[in-house]
């Protein structure tokens, strides 16, 4: 079985300020850790990293083949699908700002997505969630026993990406990869991640992440 990885690190940054995936991180950029974990995870064969057209340069030396990134995260996952090969049997998508995730969450995934075709990773929602107006007034409570938060990596058979993509050609930007095969009608596993594969946004969640990797004991 072969499997190629699409780290999509395009993003502009705009709530930091500056792009988030090049920000330091315990010694190392957020990107860093992220292809580290993936280099980690021995199902991995080939890692694909998207980024901005105006980051191909200070990308060069991340030791993964790297393409430019489109205007939505849909056309992005696309370019790097153009450099993996057809013979290869499963596609993990990652997020380049989820720099905590495991190897073995990783490995998870490629099992469910094998089993099942389609898997996204996830973790139930803790905090009760109100439906709100546009006059912020509350209009009612969501029942949360059913609700989970969508991480990634997220895992599909080649076919069902590679058809997921062509079908989204012109309908505007999904809100995650598995939205895209959600809509061909194929059922996407959810597998359980984990509550400290967080997404860095804010500059407290870089404080968060560099407080778990000293806790897990990778810092030297």
């Amino acid at each position: 079985m072969k499997v190629a990885a699409i780290i999509a690190a395009g993003g502009s940054g705009k709530r930091m300020g500056q792009r988030k995936q090049f920000l330091p991180l315990a010694g190392k950029s957020v990107l860093e850790w992220t292809i580290s974990a993936f280099k980690n995870a021995s199902s991995i064969s080939e890692i694909i990293l998207v980024v901005s057209p105006d980051d191909l340069e200070r990308a060069e030396n991340l030791g993964v083949k790297i393409t430019a990134g489109g205007a939505e995260r849909q056309d992005s996952v696309k370019n790097g699908l153009k450099l993996i090969s057809s013979d290869f049997d499963i596609i993990v998508i990652h997020d380049g700002v989820r720099p905590l995730i495991t190897a073995d969450i990783i490995e998870k995934s490629i099992k469910e997505a094998k089993e099942f075709g389609a898997c996204i990773v996830g973790v139930p929602v803790k905090d009760t969630i109100k439906r709100v107006g546009d006059d912020l007034f509350i209009e009612g409570t969501v029942d949360r026993d059913a609700l989970w938060q969508a991480q990634t990596p997220q895992a599909f058979k080649y076919e069902i990406i590679t058809r997921a993509l062509k079908k989204a050609k012109g309908k505007g930007k999904a809100t995650d990869d598995a939205k895209l095969v959600e809509d061909l009608g194929i059922k996407v596993k959810m597998v359980m991640g984990s509550y400290e594969n967080i997404k860095i946004t804010t500059p407290e969640d870089l404080v968060i992440a560099e407080a778990i990797l000293r806790r897990r004991n990778v810092l030297s």
